[in-house]
């Protein structure tokens, strides 16, 4: 696990996110590549702090995330609520596009894994006519079933090891780009692996991002749900407004634990 630059790590619902700005979490990355020991990198957002409540594989795959980051201004803010504020929200989305420019001043080889058929190949290619320098050491967009554990031969698992990559992005969509990562990470140190969901997608040209002013607001879903309202509405409708009922259960049980204090003190 990366030290949290910040301190302590805030929590919200079942997981821990690390209070960095982006710059640093680009710091503990790099950190982790040089350490030669691997390590997995997960950015959650709403749906992933209301989807840990109902999986407990989803919980394990984030307890072992060794570098957590908000990604969304409803995230900044409900660590601020609850009384340990992230400094700034470090998506995936942007997170991945400064990670290809250190990558390419490092000489970091980089793995691109997942997205729909050709996904992968059009990211790169777009990314190496941005920066010439940069090592893509391969790409896959490959169909992803997850269960039983994964063994060393894997087909998907060996193709990446055998490239030898430092950064690995995986954009197979939460959760099973946090699940593949926790389950693939020890037979691929001492790789780096960021779980990026539509970063692919972004880089490929293949979507586009909301407005910078729509994602300072908060406003990021109803972007993706305007342009995506058959895949999207159950989501962002139906499961993620039980983000508010988390982080408000979670505040007043704060507050009554603070009152509490204040009751037994001196």
């Amino acid at each position: 696990m990366v030290k949290c630059l910040a301190g302590e790590r805030a929590r919200i619902g079942h997981l821990s996110i690390d209070r960095v700005t982006l710059v640093e979490a680009l710091d503990a990355i790099g950190d982790l590549v040089v350490a030669r020991r691997g390590g997995t990198v997960f950015t959650p957002n709403v749906d992933h702090v209301v989807m840990a409540g109902d999986d407990p594989r989803f919980r394990r795959a984030y307890a072992a995330v060794d570098l957590s980051l908000a990604d969304g201004m409803p995230v900044v803010w409900a660590c601020r609520a609850l009384g340990l504020p992230a400094p700034e929200k470090v998506s995936g989305s942007d997170l991945a596009p400064a990670l290809m420019k250190l990558s390419e001043d490092r000489g970091w080889g980089v793995y691109l894994l997942g997205g729909a058929d050709g996904t992968a190949q059009l990211a790169s290619e777009r990314l190496r006519r941005a920066h010439p320098r940069l090592r893509v050491v391969g790409t896959a967009s490959p169909r992803v079933e997850l269960g039983a554990p994964l063994l060393s031969g894997d087909a998907v698992v060996e193709a990446v090891r055998r490239a030898g990559p430092d950064i690995v992005l995986v954009g197979l969509g939460a959760p099973k780009q946090e699940l593949w990562i926790r389950e693939a990470a020890p037979a691929l140190r001492p790789a780096v692996l960021l779980g990026v969901g539509a970063s692919l997608d972004f880089l490929a040209g293949l979507a586009r991002r909301a407005p910078p002013w729509m994602s300072a607001v908060g406003l990021e879903w109803a972007y993706r749900l305007v342009h995506e309202p058959t895949r999207l509405w159950r989501r962002y409708l139906l499961r993620d407004p039980r983000f508010v009922a988390i982080v408000l259960r979670q505040l007043l049980a704060r507050r009554a634990a603070l009152a509490r204090a204040g009751e037994l003190g001196p």
